[in-house]
C-alpha cells in the first residue's frame, strides 16, 4: 500500500512539474492558419519566434515589407515570424482572412506564416495574446498591446523574453541582435 501511495505521489509530482513547464511556454497553444488549417505552436520548438499583430490599413502596414525581409534573411537560422491579423485598432483590419492573405501576398510578397484573424485585447482576446500580455500567464511581464505591429520575442524554449513597440522597425537593432544572439 505504501509503495502505491509513493508511486501515486511521484506520478502526481511529475504531472505538476510537466504542466508547470508547459504553462510558461507558447507550445501549449494551437491556432488556425489564415487558410483555416490547424497550427500547433509546439511545431516551433527550437526556433526563435517573432509574433506580430498585423493590419492592412495602418500607418505601420509597410512594416510587412521589413518583416518579409527579416524572415527571408533569417528563416534558415531557426527563426520564424508569425503574423496575427487583428482588427482591434480603429478598424484597420476589416478584411476577411482570404482578403488579408491576398493583400499580404500581392503587396508585400509575404511568405512567413500568417494566422487567422483574432482579437489581441479586450473581452475576446485570443488565448495566445492573453498569454503574451499577462504576467500571471507568461511568468515574465505584463504588456499592453499598444497598436498594430507590436512584436513579441519568444526564445527557442517557447518563453516570452521581450517585446518591441509598434513604431519600431522589425529591422531594429534590438530584434536583429536578439536573432543573432546565442
Amino acid at each position: 500500500m505504501r509503495i502505491l501511495k509513493i508511486s501515486f505521489l511521484l506520478m502526481l509530482l511529475t504531472f505538476v512539474v510537466m504542466d508547470g513547464t508547459a504553462q510558461n511556454t507558447i507550445y501549449k497553444f494551437k491556432t488556425k492558419t489564415i487558410t483555416g488549417e490547424d497550427f500547433d505552436m509546439a511545431s516551433l520548438k527550437g526556433k526563435k519566434v517573432l509574433i506580430v499583430n498585423t493590419a492592412s490599413k495602418c500607418g505601420f502596414t509597410p512594416q510587412y515589407k521589413e518583416l518579409q525581409s527579416l524572415y527571408s534573411e533569417y528563416k534558415d537560422n531557426n527563426f520564424v515570424i508569425i503574423g496575427f491579423p487583428a482588427n482591434n485598432f480603429s478598424n484597420q483590419e476589416p478584411g476577411t482572412n482570404e482578403e488579408i492573405k491576398d493583400f499580404c501576398e500581392k503587396n508585400f510578397g509575404v511568405t512567413f506564416p500568417m494566422m487567422s484573424k483574432i482579437s489581441v485585447k479586450g473581452a475576446n482576446i485570443d488565448p495566445i495574446f492573453a498569454w503574451l500580455t499577462e504576467k500571471g500567464k507568461n511568468n515574465v511581464m505584463d504588456i499592453d498591446v499598444k497598436w498594430n505591429f507590436q512584436k513579441f520575442l519568444i526564445n527557442e524554449k517557447g518563453e516570452l523574453v521581450d517585446y518591441v513597440l509598434p513604431k519600431e522597425s522589425p529591422l531594429c537593432d534590438k530584434i536583429i541582435n536578439w536573432i543573432n544572439s546565442k
